[in-house]
């Protein structure tokens, strides 16, 4: 689906165009195209590829999708994959925006990805001064834009497992506790898997031999580099966090054993003594201390009593009970 394809020169905008029209205007001198779609078929990408002469690995991989992120270099042109996550049901749908960017041309298709890009056109178009440099500023809003959006899902997943924290040492099933903590994890390594190779990535588009596109643009594309850095250390300071919760919880569960073990020894104890007096007076002799003695029967019976209260007060100040 075709959402936006419009001329512009000198930072500023000049026409809507048609799709037919994009290769008319590649040949007027100090103008680019930019061009953004929405989930496009074969048919459409076949169209694009003849509009702007895209290269047909590029292409292929745009079609194929799940896509690491990555750029690569085609010649003047560059192809870069950077992927999105929206939550989803509780869980992380993961996107992929596809940028074909050339000296007078970027190209952006986004597929399994609701939320648009609207707002980096409009940004670019409010800002001439660095709309003028080109398709390397326009990748670079782009994926600007898509690296931020990466900052709110974090915040969200480092408060769930600050809420998850504080739920260990309460009453709650403990069970529940590490399901929830490993989901939690598994949202961590998605969100890793879209900012760790990005890092690489988009460390290719500053400092040393950088693609012409991308030319004079350096301390923007590094200044998503250090976003991507911080992501990542937030992101695996996340997962050691949670890795140790587990090992919490794990050791709260043996404690909680441990004190079931404790609490049904010291009753067992408490119902022995007396099962033992018992027994030995259960047995069929004839000859047996106080067996005839009036005050033989009260007495056993007070004995076990205090036999037990004293069991009970030991194992109380030593908190089996």
């Amino acid at each position: 689906m075709l959402i936006n394809c419009a001329a512009y020169q000198e930072g500023k905008k000049l026409t809507e165009i048609r799709k037919d029209e994009i290769s008319a205007w590649l040949r007027k001198p100090g103008c680019f195209v930019w061009v953004a779609l929405r989930d496009p078929d074969a048919a459409e990408m076949a169209e694009m590829k003849a509009q702007f002469g895209l290269h047909e690995l590029a292409v292929e991989d745009a079609l194929a999708g799940s896509q690491r992120p990555k750029v690569e270099e085609y010649g003047d042109s560059v192809f870069a994959v950077i992927q999105t996550l929206e939550p989803s049901d509780g869980e992380l749908k993961v996107g992929e925006v596809y940028m074909f960017v050339g000296p007078n041309y970027v190209l952006s298709c986004r597929r399994q990805t609701e939320k648009s890009f609207i707002e980096v056109r409009t940004r670019a178009e409010r800002e001439p001064h660095l709309l003028k440099h080109g398709s390397g500023y326009v990748l670079y809003a782009l994926m600007d834009a898509a690296v931020d959006r990466y900052f709110p899902i974090l915040e969200k997943l480092e408060d769930e497992l600050e809420a998850l924290e504080e739920r260990i040492f309460d009453r709650s099933s403990p069970r529940t506790n590490i399901q929830a903590l490993y989901r939690l994890k598994q949202k961590l390594g998605t969100l890793k898997h879209a900012t760790g190779p990005a890092v690489e990535a988009v460390g290719k588009l500053f400092g040393g031999r950088v693609p012409m596109v991308c030319a004079h643009m350096g301390e923007y594309f590094r200044d998503i580099y250090d976003h991507l850095i911080r992501l990542n250390q937030e992101i695996d300071t996340a997962r050691d966090t949670i890795s140790t919760a587990i090992s919490v919880n794990i050791s709260m569960i043996a404690m909680q054993e441990n004190e079931t073990t404790k609490k049904l020894a010291s009753y067992a104890a408490l119902i022995a003594i007396p099962t033992l007096i018992v027994g030995i007076y259960g047995m069929n002799f004839e000859h047996m201390p106080e067996l005839h003695w009036a005050y033989g029967y009260p007495l056993v019976l007070g004995m076990m009593a205090a036999i037990d209260v004293y069991l009970y007060y030991r194992f109380k100040k030593a908190n089996w009970l």
